[in-house]
């Protein structure tokens, strides 16, 4: 008989270390001893793949130190980034991400060396699960491990099938003479790229993604920002053409704290948010899309009103219901036309529109919104409605550093890069490459970078793992959306039956939960629910 009941996390990351960190802090709270099993190839499990401490520091975070607030079990004894890093990092500066991958696997080493958690990593990757009586056990090549009385699946961002575009694009570079390549692992991107020099490169997105990709292809080939411009170093690309849909970049958020202060909510605002986003989690699309705009209008209002742009509420009202059918199609501005407003807007130089009022309040709402979303049994279509609805708004919630954006206009100053087809383009392949064309004008790229994220449907994933749980039955899927999961986490199979002693956390659940791209969510209340419900179930 096991001392004391084993539990095995499957990927770990930011996310899987916030639940563990929970987890240890409830268990040491009630004196109840644990054993954990971390499943994780990767060399620093703590920090996983997108803040790999190896990555090229060019890849930088999109939260500001003034608002990154990753508290730790204060019985664990860890210290806070800002006095963790060394050296230190400024308020109002996007700290590059393999600097916060370095400080998450200090968490997961102080974790591991002194808790109520006993736990041991385990560099291998889990191909399958398998349910038996005594619990799950867990297939790793030919390693068989178990029994676990409860497995926590973080997959993080698992391999997934190219769309049909993609897929085209694949077997047309294995055929010609054009490169494809991924935006991640930036170092491979960079050790691909110094033999670029003087191609034209297309890279497909125009979100965050993009902005890491043309730091590598510019500063990460030598080149360097001056108070004059940008300073070629001549191994550069001969052009970077970013696209998208739209065209457009995403917003920059606020640069200084006094700034980003002028877009607070004030405390009863977020408290009618509070009680709008419980109430429509649980109604239909209609009453949800009432209750959320209601909660919204009266501080964008107030806050428009404050900067001295004073709008109707009709006005407020009329955007917010083009948001909701058809986001970012209130603006056909050009990409440097978004460029331009955005930085005068986050640097405080012009009033905000109403766009960027309601971005920045829906970031700064972006906990509560968690806090009253995950927590409910949402019908489907008003999940999907919602999710849309966050997932739209991140032009503005996710926006990028005001010096990123400030660099790309130079860029573009320079002709380094061109946004002349950043706007849904035609592209057909050509056995130089991919030949681009919008308007009358027509480009040819050797290289092509894909900047876009892939879709978080369990159904696309590649992984055997969640393949196999989604034949045996142990997941389903929502409809146009992910995995489906109870509040607490576990999955919820067929004819709605709970696995027993299974659980996911992250995007790959989008739909039960939102907004789970946030470093913050990782270890927020969905991670201390997890471990809640461990405990009530094994202690």
């Amino acid at each position: 008989m096991q001392d004391s009941p084993r539990i095995a996390v499957v990927g770990l990351g930011p996310r899987g270390l916030g639940a563990l960190e929970a987890l240890a802090a409830l268990a040491m709270g009630r004196g109840f001893p644990l054993s954990a099993d971390v499943f994780d190839p990767h060399p620093s499990p703590g920090a996983g793949p997108n803040f790999d401490p190896d990555e090229s520091d060019l890849c930088r975070l999109n939260i500001p130190m003034r608002d990154i607030d990753l508290r730790a079990p204060e019985m664990l004894g860890t210290v806070p980034l800002s006095d963790w890093l060394s050296p230190p990092i400024g308020r109002n500066t996007f700290p590059p991400r393999p600097r916060l991958g370095a400080y998450l696997q200090y968490r997961l080493d102080a974790l591991t060396s002194g808790s109520a958690v006993t736990v041991t990593r385990f560099a291998e990757r889990v191909e399958q699960l398998i349910p038996g009586p005594d619990g799950w056990h867990l297939q790793a090549g030919t390693k068989r491990h178990g029994p676990y009385a409860e497995v926590l699946l973080v997959p993080g961002q698992p391999s997934t099938r190219p769309d049909e575009q993609l897929s085209g694009w694949q077997d047309h570079a294995a055929e010609s003479d054009g490169a494809l390549a991924q935006a991640y692992p930036a170092r491979d991107l960079l050790d691909r790229a110094k033999s670029w020099g003087g191609k034209t490169v297309a890279v497909r997105g125009f979100a965050l993604s993009s902005f890491d990709v043309i730091r590598v292809l510019t500063q990460g080939l030598g080149g360097r920002f001056t108070d004059g411009g940008y300073q070629p170093s001549g191994r550069e690309p001969r052009c970077i053409l970013p696209f998208s849909l739209d065209g457009q970049p995403p917003y920059p958020k606020p640069e200084t704290a006094g700034v980003d202060a002028g877009f607070d909510p004030a405390d009863e605002e977020t408290a009618a948010f509070r009680d709008a986003i419980a109430a429509a989690s649980l109604d239909t699309p209609g009453t949800a899309k009432s209750l959320i705009t209601d909660a919204l209008i009266a501080p964008v209002e107030r806050i428009l009103a404050g900067q001295g742009e004073s709008f109707p509420r009709q006005a407020i009202a009329d955007w917010l219901a083009t948001e909701w059918s058809d986001p970012g199609t209130q603006t056909r501005d050009s990409a440097v036309a978004c460029l331009r407003n955005g930085i005068a807007m986050a640097e405080g130089s012009r009033p905000p529109t109403i766009g960027y009022v309601v971005g920045q309040v829906w970031r700064k709402w972006q906990n509560p919104l968690r806090q009253g979303y995950n927590p409910a049994r949402t019908p489907p279509d008003t999940a999907a409605l919602i999710v849309g609805f966050d997932e739209g708004l991140k032009r503005y919630s996710y926006g990028p550093p005001v010096d990123a954006c400030r660099e790309l206009l130079a860029l573009i100053d320079l002709g380094l890069v061109s946004t002349a087809l950043s706007r849904d383009p035609d592209i057909a392949t050509v056995p130089e490459g991919w030949r681009l064309g919008a308007d009358g004008t027509d480009m040819t790229a050797g290289v092509m970078v894909d900047a876009v994220l892939p879709s978080p449907d369990p159904m696309q994933v590649t992984d055997p793992l969640i393949s196999g749980l989604l034949d045996d039955g142990w997941m389903t899927v929502t409809e146009g959306l992910a995995a489906r999961t109870g509040p607490d986490g576990r999955l919820i199979g067929r004819e709605g039956r709970i696995a027993p002693g299974l659980s996911l956390l992250g995007r790959l659940a989008l739909g039960s939960v939102i907004a789970a791209d946030s470093l913050h969510d990782c270890f927020g209340a969905a991670s201390r629910r997890w471990a809640e419900g461990v405990l009530s179930r094994i202690a």
